[in-house]
């Protein structure tokens, strides 16, 4: 049997809820340390991407990013603490950076993404 921990809601991170495109995707842990529970979570909203386009090959592998990679912004919060994990890429919709929890946008991701994302103080 297997035991489940829920460490949190789910946080709401669109502006317009019924407004958004979203595909899966598969993102790495490259870069990043674990919490003090021992997991390695990316927040939703971190811009995700790489030098090979998802849209290219669906079995890219994209990373977190903050600069002209970026191909979209995580929906969810995505677990990578085993290594590679399951998210879901926002590539078109609009993000409240308000609900932003620690994540920063830089310009060159809101210039990467003008026309597919948009970022709003709502």
């Amino acid at each position: 049997m297997s035991k489940k921990t829920v460490f949190g809601a789910t946080t709401q991170i669109l502006a317009i809820v019924d407004d958004y495109d979203a595909l899966p995707v598969q993102v790495d842990n490259t870069g990043l340390t674990a919490d003090k529970y021992g997991r390695t979570i990316i927040p939703a909203g971190t811009p995700v991407g790489g030098a090979k386009s998802y849209k290219d090959d669906p079995a890219t592998v994209l990373s977190v990013v903050n600069d002209s990679t970026a191909q979209g912004v995580l929906l969810h919060d995505t677990d990578v603490t085993e290594g590679t994990g399951n998210g879901s890429l926002l590539v078109r919709g609009f993000v409240n950076l308000n609900r932003l929890n620690g994540v920063t946008i830089a310009d060159a991701v809101k210039t990467a993404l003008d026309g597919k994302v948009e970022f709003l103080n709502r």
